[in-house]
């Protein structure tokens, strides 16, 4: 570890004083009773949420090779539904089309998939009643992979533009050929079809996918790409308004949230030296590929075409954004805040609770200018002990609406209903962002907590996965 911990800060206090010393913008409640404002109604997604927690999608590398959930699968579904939390926001990704996936054990739309989906939406269910609390709201996220589509194991790639940082990153040819306009049609038509699935599976939502780098948010990014689908921002978004639209014609009463990564960094690589993360060399002009990234440094973000896109998403009415940052494939650092990088990471390059900070303060950022707009925010795994008390000022102060949970409950599902029930936080369940589910699938594994979840720690992966991370900090 390169930073002290906040799993290391003795109480609020000494945390605070920690927070100050670096700047990290952010404060955190000293205690968080059962009744606080975490455990507050809102609604959303056309419901009543008992309350301001929320899971986010999370792909296990775990369906089958024809896109169908696995037991593995069907059990992280149900500890998600007894978790407490009032929204489950995906599950996981769903790929619209098999070449879309981005591991060949991604879910994805077949022939099957509506009774797939009935089946996950029944283990969530069937978890909520195991545990006495609500089912949660269930959408389901809707993804294409674009760049990073891997369906039988290598790189495939199918990219919107060139982007050259990323081209040699990942070997691609200069002329690696673009997506057609009648290509990104036909995807259109496949995010509208899985759609109208998980509205027949009697899902509540779905996300139509705008982060970390797969095809709708590199379409955002797509300054340079002639046609309809490039240049100006309404260009950039014509793929996603289509969709839209489509679902609104199409699935009465089914609603529609964005997961969108609403700020950008250039890309990052590990130095061979030392082993931190440094940015990659960038011709000028880095903001040509990027969305919400400043023109005059590329490590700052601009927040006018993501504020342009969310008040463009509350026009259309979209019903909530999930707010999160960068990519894990370019700048995990910042998209995933964690003490220790997976075994094709780095070590983080500044502090990772000043990019808890940046994650707060974009959703912040987002909220003030849509208050009528219900906002989920990022980035709180990392707070570890402190979480609840973060999460809880936050919350009080209006700065976000829910608290997207994503590592923390594959290791400690059951987080929510403890802080809402006024217990304490269960010490040895608590992710410390080991990284390890990030490794796994990194190698062709299953992910999960192999640390701390007695179930995968029981599983043949787990001494390959503790070797690679051996050799990553040796």
């Amino acid at each position: 570890m390169r930073f002290p911990s906040p799993g290391h800060a003795r109480n609020t206090a000494a945390l605070r004083a920690q927070l100050e010393q670096l700047g990290a913008g952010f404060d955190l409640a000293d205690d968080v009773p059962a009744g606080s404002a975490l455990g507050t109604p809102l609604a959303a997604f056309g419901r009543t949420l008992g309350n301001r927690f929320c899971i986010h999608p999370m792909e296990g590398w775990d369906g089958t090779p024809e896109g169908a959930p696995s037991e593995l699968t069907l059990r992280r579904w149900r500890r998600f539904g007894g978790s407490g939390a009032a929204l489950l926001w995906g599950g996981e990704a769903f790929a619209v089309t098999r070449d879309g996936r981005a591991n060949p054990n991604q879910l994805c739309l077949g022939q099957d998939s509506e009774r797939h989906l009935v089946a996950l939406r029944t283990e969530v269910q069937a978890g909520a009643r195991e545990a006495g609390v609500a089912d949660p709201v269930l959408g389901l996220q809707l993804t294409h992979s674009g760049r990073f589509c891997r369906p039988d194991g290598p790189f495939a790639p199918r990219i919107a533009h060139h982007h050259p940082a990323l081209a040699a990153k990942y070997r691609l040819a200069p002329d690696q050929p673009l997506l057609s306009d009648g290509e990104l049609e036909a995807i259109g038509e496949a995010m509208l079809a899985s759609a109208k699935v998980a509205h027949r599976a009697g899902f509540a939502f779905v996300d139509v996918k705008c982060c970390h780098g797969y095809l709708l948010h590199e379409l955002l990014a797509a300054h340079t790409r002639p046609g309809p689908y490039g240049g100006s921002l309404a260009n950039r978004m014509r793929l996603f308004e289509r969709i839209v639209a489509g679902i609104r014609r199409d699935c009465p009463g089914l609603q529609i949230g964005v997961r969108l990564s609403a700020a950008d960094t250039a890309p990052y690589e590990r130095d061979p030296e030392t082993g931190v993360g440094r940015l990659m060399a960038m011709p000028h002009g880095w903001r040509q590929f990027h969305f919400g990234i400043a023109a005059d440094d590329p490590t700052r973000f601009d927040l006018a075409e993501p504020l342009a896109f969310v008040q463009r998403a509350q026009q259309l009415g979209i019903a909530a954004i999930n707010v999160t940052l960068g990519s894990p494939y370019w700048n995990p650092h910042l998209q995933r805040p964690a003490a220790y990088p997976p075994s094709d990471g780095y070590q983080p390059p500044f502090d990772p609770l000043l990019m808890v900070g940046q994650h707060l303060a974009v959703t912040r950022a987002l909220k003030q200018a849509c208050p009528a707009l219900a906002f989920v925010g990022t980035g709180y795994t990392y707070l570890q002990e402190w979480l609840p008390h973060v999460a809880l000022r936050q919350v009080e102060r209006g700065f976000v609406d829910l608290i997207g949970l994503g590592r923390m409950v594959l290791a400690y599902p059951d987080l929510p209903r403890d802080v809402l029930q006024g217990h304490g936080l269960q010490r040895k369940r608590i992710c410390r962002t080991f990284s390890d589910c990030t490794t796994a699938p990194r190698n062709g594994m299953v992910s999960g907590c192999f640390p701390l979840d007695p179930f995968y720690k029981d599983r043949p992966e787990a001494e390959r996965v503790k070797q690679l991370t051996k050799d990553l900090r040796t």
